[in-house]
């Protein structure tokens, strides 16, 4: 088991978890919405399973297969692979697990995404390699 199937499990029994595409898709809108993020932040395709733990703030996506996604507006190619995990709060998701960007010729992993001040415009990535790049935050509305 991965480690962060291992952390799922350790907050299964306090979520609230749903299954199928189209329910989770719908469930994550919300969630992105009640924290003030851009609702198309995750262009996920055969979503199996969305969990989230209030308590703790852990929320998970599972798929069927890892998917890439062009932020047109951006110019940025992102991957989501079959599991994607963070810690979540207003307007902020850490200790991110699952999702890469494209830097030039390289994959980095995506840790954060947050907004600098409440009122700001810009979301802010920051990837493992503690690079971060901030875009106007209208770029990952659903399209």
């Amino acid at each position: 088991m991965s480690s962060s199937s291992q952390t799922i499990e350790s907050h299964r029994s306090a979520a609230e978890i749903y299954h199928g595409d189209a329910e989770c898709k719908k469930k994550i809108v919300q969630l992105l919405t009640e924290l003030c993020l851009p609702k198309g932040l995750f262009p996920m395709e055969d979503i199996e399973e969305f969990g989230y733990n209030r308590a703790s703030g852990f929320v998970w996506i599972t798929q069927k297969k890892s998917k890439n996604h062009n932020f047109k507006k951006v110019k940025r190619q992102v991957s989501y692979a079959t599991e994607v995990t963070a810690l979540v709060e207003t307007r902020k998701m850490k200790k991110m697990t699952g999702v890469k960007t494209k830097e030039l010729l390289l994959w980095l992993s995506v840790v954060e995404m947050y907004f600098e001040t409440p009122s700001s415009e810009k979301l802010t990535f920051k990837t493992g390699t503690g690079l971060s790049d901030s875009f106007d935050a209208s770029a990952f509305e659903l399209e």
